[in-house]
C-alpha cells in the first residue's frame, strides 16, 4: 500500500505520539509557526478529535463511559473517530498540498489498547488496517520521558481539573505504554524519530527541527510560490 508522502503534490502528514506531559501540544504550537513562517499552509490537529464527528467520540472516551466495556470496543470508537478525521480533515489538507500537524495518532492506540493486559494484538492489528487503508503518517516524533514525570508535568497543567480517563491510571501502566511507544520506534526507524522531552521548551523544538531537516529538510526552506 503506497503512503501518503508518494504523491508529488500531496502534502506531508506528521504525527506526534508520547505519553501523558510529553509536551506533544505546545511542540507542535512551535512547529506550526515555524512551518507557516517558511510559507507553508498548515493544519494542527489532535486525535480523538479534529471534526465535530470525532470531538463527540473524544468526549465520549475521555470521560470514561465506555471503559467498562472493554478494550476492544474502546479501540473500535478510536478507529471510527480516526477514520472520520482522516477523511473530513486530513486528506482533503494533504490534497491541497498542506502539511498537518497531529497530537497522537495510530501509534497511541498501539500503546494504550494494546499494552494492556490481555490485549488481543490481533484484533488491534486488522483494525488499524482497516482504518488506515488510505494512508499513515510520513514522520512520527516519539517525545519520550518517564512515567512519572510526564505525569507531574500533566497534573501542574491540569491545576484542579480533574484526571481523564488514562491519566488517572497507574504510573506502571503509563511506564508500559512509553516503552511500547519506544519499540514502534524502534522497529519503524524509517518513519519515528524519538526526541528526549525531558528538557526545556527550547531544547526540545531544536531537536525536532535537527530531527525534521534530516528526514523533509524541504519544508524548513521556503515554500514554492505558485505561478
Amino acid at each position: 500500500m503506497s503512503s501518503l508522502s508518494e504523491t508529488a503534490a500531496r502534502g506531508r502528514f506528521i504525527t506526534f505520539e508520547g505519553g501523558e506531559g510529553s509536551g506533544k501540544t505546545t511542540q507542535i504550537a512551535l512547529l506550526a509557526t515555524r512551518l507557516r513562517e517558511a510559507g507553508h499552509e498548515v493544519v494542527a490537529t489532535r486525535e480523538p478529535g479534529g471534526t465535530p464527528g470525532a470531538n463527540a467520540l473524544r468526549h465520549i472516551i475521555l470521560s470514561g463511559t465506555v471503559e467498562a466495556l472493554g478494550n476492544e470496543m474502546e479501540a473500535i470508537l478510536f478507529a471510527a473517530a480516526r477514520l472520520d478525521h482522516l477523511q473530513s480533515l486530513i486528506q482533503p489538507a494533504l490534497e491541497r498540498g498542506a502539511v498537518v500537524l497531529c497530537d497522537r495518532f495510530h501509534d497511541s492506540t498501539r500503546a494504550y489498547q494494546g499494552s494492556r493486559p490481555g490485549a488481543d494484538t490481533d484484533f488491534l492489528s486488522v483494525l488499524e488496517t482497516a482504518t488506515l487503508e488510505t494512508g499513515r503518517p510520513d514522520l512520527t516524533f516519539v517525545l519520550d520521558i518517564p512515567a512519572e514525570a510526564g505525569l507531574q508535568r500533566a497534573a501542574g497543567r491540569r491545576g484542579a481539573g480533574k484526571a481523564d480517563r488514562f491519566e488517572k491510571e497507574d504510573v506502571a501502566l503509563h511506564e508500559a505504554r512509553r516503552q511500547a511507544f519506544l519499540d514502534i520506534a524502534a522497529d519503524e526507524p524509517g518513519r519515528c524519530a524519538i526526541v528526549d522531552a525531558r528538557g526545556d521548551v527550547g531544547s526540545v523544538a531544536a531537536a525536532i527541527a535537527d530531527a525534521l531537516s534530516a528526514r523533509l529538510p524541504s519544508l524548513l526552506l521556503p515554500a514554492p510560490v505558485s505561478p
